[in-house]
């Protein structure tokens, strides 16, 4: 069964920033700068868990992530935003 996991990271270097963006770019939805929102089967979660710990140091970066519960039933996603209002990205996005 899938579960639902928001994945945020703050990650040191420029480098390795690019590198985490494009490995959670093959895990789920891009929602904001260092947010991703992911429907995980267990093997999916060991598996990008796997690939982000080659990529991060241990020392100076941090990947948090958020349990959300079942991905079944759990109706559509609702988002709200303070601030500058949340759109969905539809293109690829370049980080710099």
């Amino acid at each position: 069964m899938r579960q639902t996991y928001l994945v945020c990271y703050d990650i040191s270097d420029d480098k390795r920033l690019r590198k985490v963006f494009q490995t959670m770019r093959n895990f789920g939805d891009h929602l904001q700068y260092s947010v991703f929102e992911c429907q995980f089967t267990p093997m999916d979660l060991a598996r990008c868990r796997a690939e982000l710990s080659r990529i991060i140091h241990h020392e100076e970066d941090q990947v948090l992530f958020v349990w959300l519960g079942p991905t079944e039933g759990r109706g559509e996603r609702v988002i709200t935003a303070l601030g500058r209002p949340y759109v969905t990205v539809d293109c690829p996005c370049i980080v710099v």
